[in-house]
């Protein structure tokens, strides 16, 4: 059975204002049905930790954003264990393995960076913000 390619797309929130913490990820990757491929997301602020309590969250076409991960690495029922995430290297770490045809859709990165008040970082749909496409492809 031949496999269609797929893309995954991460969306980055551009910022005009340069004071403001800046959410970003990596450049495209290539992956296999059946591999594994992890998607980064750092903070031009300074390191992730797990006091950020970075999530990640998948959105398909017509449908709402879906809780994949949340305090770092915490799942939600219903989400299969080849997701996973992770802090590496002062970043955000989402791990996707034995990559479906169902895990075509959008990623975002949510990120906290308040001390005293809520203050959160996503990234956001074209019509809300400066997005940057970062492509991940499934051949």
């Amino acid at each position: 059975m031949a496999w269609a390619p797929l893309l995954l797309t991460l969306l980055t929130y551009c910022s005009g204002v340069s004071s403001q913490p800046m959410v970003t990820q990596e450049p495209s990757k290539s992956v296999t049905p059946g591999g594994t491929v992890t998607l980064s997301c750092s903070l031009s602020t300074g390191a992730i930790t797990t006091s950020n309590y970075p999530a990640w969250y998948q959105q398909k076409p017509g449908s709402a954003p879906r809780l994949l991960i949340y305090q770092t690495n915490n799942r939600p029922s219903g989400i299969p264990t080849r997701f996973s995430g992770s802090i590496s290297s002062n970043d955000a770490v989402l791990t996707i393995t034995d990559v479906q045809a169902e895990d075509e859709a959008d990623y975002y990165c949510l990120i906290y960076t308040g001390s005293s008040g809520a203050e959160l970082h996503l990234s956001l749909p074209k019509e809300l913000g400066c997005l940057w496409n970062r492509n991940i492809f499934i051949s």
